[in-house]
């Protein structure tokens, strides 16, 4: 074989081992980019798609938040919601999301209300926890002016109750139109998944175009 052949063929073999080996390191970047978005999902933050208007107008439909799933602690898997370590635990007024309670697979996203030992009632729409009246934020809308009766519906005349331990007492901001505890009960804080604290993208399907407006809203 002469000399250029057999440098022909060095030089063909060079450059399919580079070749694989860009190859390997590509697909190797590709694994771990995998493997470190699972383990910030699992662990740290996820995101969600808001499907219902429960929470208008603090949220919309079309908006897409981010929940820190660390603020509550860190979730062991495969444990039924026990965790590593616990930082905090839910507050009044935080937006949390959570698996529905009657329908595990499902996940729901409220705020809360009451949490364990309080004594929640709501007479003709008006919340009194622990006895005491509590005036409306400026995040709470009502859109129907009907109060139903207690032996009609839960919705504006609920209570009093108190919430177990390790429980809270949930609700949407859109009073009127929240599937919610007033209906099927408390949220065990095993299934609580984080809390919400941002507005990522927010697409207004009916207009079809961006709310730039609400892109990066801090959630309170």
């Amino acid at each position: 074989m002469s000399k250029k052949k057999d440098k022909d063929l060095k030089t063909k073999n060079m450059h399919k081992k580079n070749k694989k080996g860009a190859l390997r390191e590509n697909i190797e970047a590709i694994l771990i980019a995998i493997v470190l978005a699972l383990f910030i999902r699992a662990f740290f933050v996820q995101a969600f798609k808001i499907p219902s208007g429960s929470m208008k107008d603090t949220l919309l439909i079309g908006d897409h938040i981010l929940v820190n799933k660390f603020i509550y602690g860190v979730r062991i898997p495969f444990t039924n919601g026990a965790t590593l370590f616990k930082v905090s635990k839910p507050e009044r007024k935080d937006i949390i999301v959570f698996k529905y309670p009657e329908d595990p697979d499902k996940d729901f996203i409220k705020r809360v209300v009451a949490v364990e030992g309080d004594i929640i009632e709501l007479k003709n729409k008006k919340i009194y926890l622990n006895g005491k009246l509590q005036h409306n934020e400026n995040y709470t809308i009502h859109t129907d002016p009907f109060v139903m009766p207690e032996k009609f519906s839960n919705r504006d005349n609920f209570g009093p109750v108190t919430v177990p331990k390790n429980s809270f007492f949930v609700m949407g901001d859109n009073r009127d139109n929240s599937h919610d505890s007033r209906f099927w009960g408390f949220v065990d804080f095993r299934e609580v998944k984080g809390k919400a604290f941002i507005i990522y993208w927010s697409w207004n399907k009916e207009k079809f175009g961006v709310r730039w407006n609400r892109i990066g809203d801090l959630l309170r």
